[in-house]
Parts: C-alpha cells; structure tokens; sequence
C-alpha cells in the first residue's frame, strides 16, 4: 500500500517578464471560478481590460521580489515539499503541484500515479471557490480519468486546526513587544461570492460562529482564524484588526480593505505596525510585493514609523509537523 501527499498553491508565473506574466493571468482568470461573470463578460473583462493593462504591472511587481532562481511562493513551496518528504520519509511520496502554472497538478498527479491512497492538501486555510473549490475541482477531474483511481481524502479547510494556528502564532509573537498594533490581512474576495455560499448577507464586522449556514463562508473562516489566533497570543480588543486586500475591479469585495484601513490607523497615532496575512501559507507576491513594499510605501506617507511584514509559516518546522497532523487518519 503506497500513499501519496499532493500539495496544492495556487501558482506563479515561470518568468517575471510580461509574456510570461501574461500567460499565468491568462490561464489563472478564466477561470469561471475566479471570475464567476457568463464567458462572453468574463473574457470581455480578461482580454479587454485586464491583460492589456495589469500584466506590464504585474511583471514588475513580480520582478520586485524575484529570488535569482525563481518566485519565493514556488521556492517557499519547494521546501515545504523536500521537509515534509524528509520527515515522511518511505511511508509517503510528497509532491506539489499548482493550479495555474507549473509545476501542475496533473505533473503532480502522475508523479503519484502508483500510489493506492491520495491526500489532497490544497495550501489555502480557510475555504473559497475560487481557491480552493477550483483547485479540487481540477484535481478530481484529473482523477475521474485515471484507471485504476486511488482512494482520495481531500482536507477542504484548515482554518482553525490547532497546529496551524499554533505555527502562524509562533511567528507573530516576537513583534508583539515592538509594535504598536498588529493587522490581520486576508486576500479578500468579491462579495457576491460570500452570496452564493448561501450567506443571506454579508457581515462588514464579526461574523457570526460558524454554523450550517456559513461553515463554507470565507469571511467567517478568516473571522474564526483571527479568533483563534489573538487567544493564542492573549491579544486584547484596541491592539489588533483585520482587513483584506488583493481587490481586483470595481465591484464590492469583502471589507474592510487593507488600503484603506491603514489612513484609519495612523490617524488612531498608531506609529508601528505590524502585518500578518494569516489566508497565505507561504510569502508571495501578496504579502511580500502588496505589503511588504507597496503598503509600507504607503504606511510611510501617512507618516508611520514602522511596518513590518511578519512571515507566513513557509517551511517552518512547526509548520511541517502541522501538515502531518491534519492529513494523519485520526483526523479522517
């Protein structure tokens, strides 16, 4: 009985440049998942508005934070792998595979092909159709086709387990004593696909505790994830907030927005704050380019002293452990 880990992140582009960055808009925003418009509006919006004017930009955001080999979110994941599969050792074959882009999940899923057993990890804690509802769907497409097919358990959210939220908070304490204030900042999503999770609203505060009705609500998830974590790290209402950014378009994503939350706190004389992205498991374009650069950038003219961009959990050892805990059988 061989088993098989597969891990899941969303992607990246094979080079900075623009054709390249291109390419991964291309194939990551046709997605009907991630722009959830009819095909004749969704392509309109990719091929009019979108890649004509955000891919020059976007190759020079990725270029800003470009290691001399490859993207940190591909060489962050690549070391969650080797660790994991070092730990693991003979009782599991680890691979990655990333839902646009390469390595792909299909690479990932022939690399497993002889494996009787499959543990799909998609890297996204808390749920979102476009995320991770378009990463299981493509996998258990791929599987559909297989002959003979493996047994699969599929982990959807991690959101509040224990060893994650652990190794997320480990990594938070140490600027506890040296800032002033720490945000909580989450990729965000259009609100319309809060709607379509069966939500009757969307909550702009706190969300409600999670429930029947809103156990796949990505906003709640991220609310439940904050819970969790400022219990952890005894954290007490005025030092601490939540936001989310990445909004793409003019329609309504879920609030409040990282970029506008940030005037609010220096006029609160909030001097250094400190940033945590608790929806990204491993430092990208997100959180090293959008917070690392172009909100400090701005936190500096709004006439802050200090932002710091504290670390996703990567690769960390913590981290690794936490892995195996989820996807062990006890928590089948």
């Amino acid at each position: 009985m061989k088993n098989g880990l597969l891990l899941i992140n969303l992607g990246t582009p094979e080079k900075p440049d623009v054709a390249n960055v291109r390419r991964y808009l291309r194939e990551f925003l046709a997605d009907p998942r991630v722009i959830d418009l009819p095909a004749v509006l969704r392509y309109m919006l990719l091929y009019v508005v979108i890649l004509p004017f955000r891919s020059k930009s976007t190759a020079l955001a990725y270029q800003a934070i470009w290691t001399d080999k490859c993207s940190p979110l591909l060489s962050n994941s690549q070391q969650l792998v080797a660790k994991l599969q070092s730990r693991l050792g003979n009782h599991c074959q680890v691979t990655l595979g990333m839902r646009y882009g390469n390595p792909s999940i299909r690479s990932a899923l022939n690399q497993l092909s002889d494996c009787d057993q499959l543990t799909i990890l998609p890297l996204y804690p808390q749920y979102s159709s476009a995320a991770t509802g378009s990463s299981i769907e493509e996998v258990l497409t791929l599987i559909a086709a297989q002959n003979p097919q493996p047994s699969v358990k599929i982990i959807r959210d991690f959101f509040q387990h224990p060893g994650f939220i652990a190794a997320q908070a480990e990594l938070i304490k140490p600027y506890l004593a040296t800032h002033d204030y720490l945000l909580f900042s989450y990729h965000g999503i259009p609100e319309r696909h809060i709607l379509k999770t069966g939500c009757s609203q969307v909550c702009r505060d706190n969300c409600p505790p999670i429930n029947p009705c809103t156990q796949t609500c990505y906003r709640a998830q991220c609310f439940q994830t904050t819970q969790a974590l400022i219990k952890v790290l005894g954290l007490t209402a005025g030092n601490y907030g939540m936001s989310f950014q990445s909004r793409l378009g003019k329609t309504p994503w879920i609030k409040p927005y990282t970029d506008l939350v940030l005037p609010e706190l220096a006029k609160q004389g909030i001097k250094r704050l400190a940033i945590s992205c608790p929806s990204f498991i491993a430092d990208c374009l997100e959180t090293l380019e959008e917070i690392g650069l172009r909100a400090r950038g701005q936190w500096q003219k709004l006439g802050g002293e200090q932002l710091s961009l504290i670390p996703c959990v990567n690769s960390s050892e913590q981290w690794v452990e936490a892995i195996i805990d989820i996807t062990s059988d006890k928590n089948a």
